[in-house]
């Protein structure tokens, strides 16, 4: 990897889709979980409603149909994806290099509630390179397209908004990071963009750059 420029202070990782390959069989999931319950939504459209959002915009989406009862469906579905995790999650290829040649502070800023995120950065070998440095959308009162979860992160971390790097997969994502005042980097190598076309979507949202393998993660720049 080429050496990285003389910023940022501080790089926040989203989890899902971009340190672990994790959006397929989470929105498989919540496909099959919503269809036994008589609601039909594709995989392809869960990823369009929910992708990089917390279960507080599925409840939100689903407040008025009584076919969803948030008390037994939420547990199911961490259940039934953290399950699946087990059996099949794999780290992003080539994040555990690039983190581990970081000289700038990172940390994680996901959706995700943090024993998921705990959870698949165990699974995936990479807990150790970040600690407890996992922000998650439980510890804000709004979660991603809001700013909130980043500048909490970047408060945490005591970085200044402007001289912070998100790193994103999701319009919601990077959304709220550019509403945070951040450089925003989408990233579209997860299993999840094979068949959609990221690049447009991540760049329409409002990210600074985009890329698709981390091996590139410093090139260009």
């Amino acid at each position: 990897m080429t050496s990285r420029p003389a910023w940022p202070d501080l790089i926040i990782f989203d989890c899902d889709g971009v340190l672990v390959d994790s959006e397929v069989l989470s929105c498989a999931c919540l496909s099959e979980l919503l269809g036994e319950r008589g609601i039909a939504l594709g995989e392809d459209q869960v990823v369009e409603l929910f992708l990089g959002r917390s279960t507080a915009a599925l409840l939100s989406h689903y407040k008025d149909d009584r076919r969803f009862d948030a008390a037994t469906f939420l547990p199911e579905l961490k259940s039934r994806v953290l399950q699946r995790f087990s059996e099949q999650l794999q780290p992003i290829a080539g994040i555990e290099a690039v983190l581990s040649q970081l000289d700038a502070p990172c940390c994680v800023a996901s959706s995700s509630d943090l024993d998921r995120v705990r959870r698949s950065l165990a699974l995936t070998g990479l807990a150790p390179l970040f600690g407890d440095r996992l922000y998650t959308a439980q510890m804000v009162a709004h979660g991603k397209p809001a700013p909130d979860l980043f500048l909490y992160a970047a408060a945490q971390m005591q970085a200044v908004p402007q001289r912070t790097l998100v790193i994103e997969d999701s319009v919601s994502g990077v959304t709220a990071g550019k509403a945070a005042g951040m450089t925003v980097w989408g990233f579209v190598g997860g299993s999840h963009y094979r068949s959609r076309d990221g690049r447009a979507m991540l760049y329409e949202a409002g990210a600074d750059r985009v890329f698709d393998r981390m091996a590139d993660f410093w090139s260009g720049q």
